[in-house]
């Protein structure tokens, strides 16, 4: 299967899907050929598709091998109606954090590693729009970029066995936010009282690739008395 357009590499998962990997000038470009392309094929909506997801630089496609074939599959990818620029539109999202939660507090930990001030963290943090480039690794877990390269800090050398739920966190040059508790290695910044993940919503993770976000500081009077405002 030859590439086209902003695919540069077709690969076959199994017998029923498909990678198709996309490169361009950068990292956010690329996102985007990625972005576009899931968004025509989920609104032509084909009855072969199974799941389409979407990450870095690649698409999976899985589809129904009774219905179709790879070639098929690939035929109706190369004829679709794509938008060909840079632009994802997605929703933006800002999101609170009660920085230096104690369940959740890495400050000193990045303070040493990047020479900021603690205040320094934060402010730098906020100042951020990140975008959503990949969901995964957990339902609801968000992989945002790009952090300020003052903010490029990497992962624990001894990772936590439990992150509490609404960590939100930096490792190398991307934050994220933990929807459930679990085992992680990120650096951590504090909490928030959003939710990540709603099982059996009709949209069970707020956030979507192509979304952006941005985070804003809150105290823990806010924070504990959020889901009373909410």
């Amino acid at each position: 299967m030859q590439p086209f357009n902003a695919v540069s590499r077709i690969e076959h998962a199994g017998l029923d899907g498909l990678i198709l990997y996309f490169s361009d000038n950068d990292i956010q470009a690329t996102s985007a050929r990625v972005s576009n392309c899931h968004q025509a094929l989920k609104a032509a909506s084909p009855i072969w598709l199974r799941e389409a997801i979407p990450s870095f630089d690649s698409l999976l496609v899985i589809f129904d091998p009774y219905a179709i074939d790879d070639h098929g599959v690939y035929q109706f990818i190369h004829q679709l109606p794509v938008r060909q620029d840079n632009v994802i539109a997605g929703k933006h999202h800002r999101i609170p954090v009660w920085y230096g939660a104690p369940e959740a507090n890495d400050l000193e930990d990045i303070a040493r590693l990047t020479g900021l001030s603690k205040d320094g963290i934060i402010n730098t943090h906020t100042a951020t729009t990140y975008r959503v480039y990949a969901v995964g690794f957990a339902p609801g877990f968000a992989y945002l970029g790009d952090s300020a390269d003052s903010l490029n800090v990497p992962r624990r050398q001894s990772p936590r066995t439990a992150v509490p739920v609404g960590a939100v966190a930096l490792a190398d040059k991307q934050s994220a936010v933990y929807p459930q508790r679990s085992p992680g290695g990120w650096q951590l910044l504090g909490l928030t009282p959003v939710a990540m993940f709603r099982p059996g919503a009709e949209q069970p993770a707020l956030l979507n690739m192509g979304d952006t976000v941005s985070f804003y500081g809150i105290d823990e009077d806010t924070f504990r008395q959020w889901d009373i405002q909410a």
